[in-house]
């Protein structure tokens, strides 16, 4: 970490990873992505909901994701479900992949359930690429990508 608490910067060292996206709308997908491209987050795997998602996981000859970010509200499994199930799955909970539950659902007794079923953060859209970037450091513990502050979605 660095010296005043913050986590380091591009100029301190920064280091890439995997993230998978979660989300039922392939244009929200692709949103995502760009924002984490943005921020230099190229390593990126997407489900269309919650069971594909597990589908991943679960794969032998898929690298694990450093980070999740789901949707809550899907269709086939949501948000809560998946977080519910990848806590009870053994083998995905050993693995202590941090989830970021991104919703445009303000309902902040929803996002408590969310919270108890095991994601590490509510996150509510819209958001921008360096607030992303943030959530995903402070869930990870450490800077990932390029930091800026000058850094706009497209």
């Amino acid at each position: 970490m660095a010296g005043n608490g913050a986590l380091p910067t591009a100029r301190s060292g920064t280091f890439s990873i995997r993230v998978l996206v979660v989300d039922d709308h392939g244009t929200m997908r692709k949103i995502i992505r760009s924002l984490l491209h943005n921020v230099g987050i190229d390593d990126v795997t997407e489900a269309a909901n919650g069971e594909e998602a597990l589908e991943v996981l679960r794969q032998k000859r898929v690298k694990d994701p450093d980070v999740i970010i789901c949707d809550l509200h899907m269709d086939k499994m949501d948000g809560t479900e998946f977080c519910n199930l990848a806590r009870r799955d053994e083998n995905i909970r050993k693995r202590a992949i941090p989830v970021l539950i991104l919703t445009g659902d303000d309902d902040e007794l929803i996002h408590d359930v969310a919270l108890q079923l095991g994601a590490k953060a509510v996150l509510t859209k819209p958001i921008s690429a360096p607030d992303l970037l943030r959530e995903i450091q402070s869930a990870v513990g450490f800077a990932v990508g390029k930091c800026g502050s000058a850094l706009q979605p497209q």
